[in-house]
């Protein structure tokens, strides 16, 4: 009953369906190129494509129970659900499943994996929203010193995950945690001398690292030890276009010519094919033609999103739009520009259209609340 309740509720709404639509084209394309991949997935991993069609349906009803409970409830519960995203990081230290020397799952038979840092970028999100919206309602003109604790408070509730998350390690997490924050902080009207400073530091802190071990690689290893050592190393690979998979995936693409090999013709094996690589699959089966079209849904999609936060809402999903423009651009521009050589390989997966559970079911909950944000500019105008 609840769920026709909700369906009622959403035909007397004016539901997006520029966000919708799109979303729902990511999913066919998603689904269909995962399919593709197959042929080079190993095959104790099962139907990749039918398990990522499970997930969309599950994400689907996700969304429902978003529009039935609202985005204040997660803004009340921010704090219990960045802790609980916290602790869930911790147990994954101590108890987690092993996969490629990697502690970034638990492992849940009959159900599969979940990825806590999936969850735990859409926990950093809220917290850091009502931090801001709570700075900005006390404070209507900060002071520096005002401004400087708060950045110092804002800064150790990021770093508690980042930490965490890097220890599994996942370093690509981190990185979005870290892209998260600076868009947000962004978005809060912070000084713009903080981003100056904040570059000018970190700046030299990684120039100091990277040139220990570029130079002094013994060193490096003697200070940071050899975990990190071998992420940096496989981190800068893309810089002589070296690796079996950037080079098998660069073969691929650059073979596909205007309307590429064709559905389910992927010419060469490379690793991570339906999750990492999962655009490289795609450009090799429908060639240029298909590229651009998804880049066109993709774009058309982020704008819409943007639109949202040119209207008059709440400050609070103001700041919470950031972080998730933020994050979506991030991901799409890091994911595509690895898979062609562009940019380092981090191992960030392509939004909507990489096949992951966590991660899908945490976009979908980003679905949710812009919808919610959407519909409740909606109800504000036609109550007035």
């Amino acid at each position: 009953m609840k769920g026709i309740d909700i369906m009622k509720q959403m035909s007397n709404e004016k539901i997006n369906y520029k966000i919708l639509i799109p979303l729902f084209l990511m999913a066919i394309i998603s689904i269909i190129t995962i399919y593709s991949a197959l042929t080079y997935t190993s095959k104790s991993l099962g139907n990749l494509a039918l398990k990522q069609s499970i997930w969309y349906g599950i994400g689907s009803i996700l969304v429902l129970v978003m529009l039935r409970v609202k985005n204040s409830f997660l803004y009340r519960n921010s704090l219990f659900l960045y802790i609980f995203g916290n602790v869930l990081l911790i147990l994954l230290l101590l108890f987690g499943t092993p996969i490629n020397n990697s502690k970034c799952w638990f492992t849940i038979p009959g159900v599969g994996s979940i990825q806590p840092s999936e969850f735990m970028k859409i926990f950093v999100m809220l917290i850091l929203a009502r931090m801001i919206h709570d700075f900005r309602s006390t404070y209507k003109k900060p002071t520096v010193l005002q401004e400087f604790i708060f950045i110092l408070k804002s800064l150790v509730i990021v770093l508690i995950p980042s930490i965490l998350t890097f220890l599994q390690p996942d370093t690509g997490a981190v990185i979005i945690y870290l892209v998260i924050y600076f868009v947000m902080m962004f978005a809060s009207g912070i000084r713009i001398r903080w981003f100056v400073l904040a570059f000018l530091v970190i700046g030299g802190i990684l120039g100091g690292i990277l040139g220990i071990y570029f130079f002094k690689e013994e060193l490096f290893i003697d200070l940071f030890g050899t975990s990190i050592f071998y992420r940096l190393d496989r981190l800068f690979d893309w810089k002589n276009g070296s690796g079996l998979q950037l080079e098998n995936a660069l073969a691929s693409i650059g073979s596909a010519g205007l309307f590429g090999h064709g559905f389910n013709r992927t010419p060469l094996y490379f690793p991570e094919s339906s999750t990492d690589f999962i655009f490289a699959v795609f450009a090799s089966n429908f060639g240029l033609v298909g590229v651009l079209v998804l880049l066109g849904i993709i774009i058309y999609f982020d704008l819409n999103v943007i639109r949202l936060a040119k209207r008059k809402i709440d400050d609070t999903d103001k700041y919470i739009l950031a972080g998730i423009v933020g994050m979506l651009l991030f991901q799409q521009i890091q994911n595509i520009g690895m898979t062609v050589g562009l940019l380092p390989i981090t191992g960030i997966t392509l939004p909507f259209i990489s096949y992951g559970g966590s991660s899908l079911l945490s976009y979908m909950l980003l679905v949710g609340i812009l919808l919610n944000i959407s519909m409740e500019k909606a109800r504000v105008y036609k109550y007035r």
